[in-house]
């Protein structure tokens, strides 16, 4: 009785909170001067018609170097949790034909599509981090629809942590390249022609490294979690 009154007071206090921020938010007819320097920053000096994107790789760049590798520990103690407490053999369960013919129409258009996700990411809507889930996917209609299937962890490891050292290496070539305070500044490659796949620098690049490491650590964790989810 006492947990009940106490969500339902919880539940009332965040209604109460929030009703004055709805009634007061207004939205912005101008964007403050930091947005304009972003927006006007990414097309004349980067040359990227996604704004989003040359925010994420570029001026907010470290930000997304500490994401990736908030993601690649957060996996990594998945995984170390569910080997330590998995002590049991797994169970297998077989697949239907229907999705094991379905995955094997399908995976291949997946990673083809992860793989424009994260190429096109400073052209189109995407990027590194929703290309590499969506090449996880991938993985994971494979591990229902096959219940012998097993990829290498050493090739998954390995593949995580080369594009995860190829990223900073980047990142430090602009800084060598273009001097102090350019830290993963893409434009020590050439910016190429506007629209065009190879465009913006180095970004594609950085964009499929990110993307190739989010898709690895994240099948490794499907893995783990399929390793660990058959104990019954």
């Amino acid at each position: 009785m006492i947990k009940n009154l106490l969500i339902i007071i919880a539940l009332v206090g965040m209604v109460i909170i929030t009703i004055p921020l709805v009634r007061e938010y207004q939205t912005p007819k101008v964007i403050s001067g930091v947005a304009q320097d972003y927006v006007e920053l990414s097309a004349s000096k980067l040359n990227i018609p996604n704004t989003i994107t040359a925010i994420v790789v570029t001026f907010r760049g470290l930000d997304t170097l500490g994401e990736v590798t908030v993601l690649f520990l957060a996996t990594a103690g998945v995984g170390f949790l569910l080997k330590s407490k998995n002590t049991k053999k797994t169970k297998k369960r077989a697949g239907s034909e229907i999705l094991k013919t379905g995955s094997a129409i399908l995976t291949p258009m997946i990673l083809v599509l992860g793989v424009y996700i994260f190429t096109h990411g400073h052209l189109t809507p995407g990027g590194g981090f929703q290309g590499g889930v969506v090449i996880a996917s991938a993985f994971l209609l494979q591990i229902m629809a096959h219940e012998d299937f097993k990829f290498s962890h050493h090739l998954i490891h390995f593949t995580e942590s080369i594009s995860g050292f190829s990223y900073v290496m980047i990142g430090l070539a602009g800084l060598v390249i273009l001097g102090f305070n350019h830290f993963l500044d893409p434009r020590w490659l050439e910016l190429g022609k506007w629209g065009s796949l190879f465009s913006a620098g180095a970004v594609p690049i950085i964009y499929s490294l990110v993307g190739i490491k989010v898709g690895a650590e994240m099948s490794s964790l499907l893995n783990s979690l399929k390793e660990d989810g058959g104990d019954e």
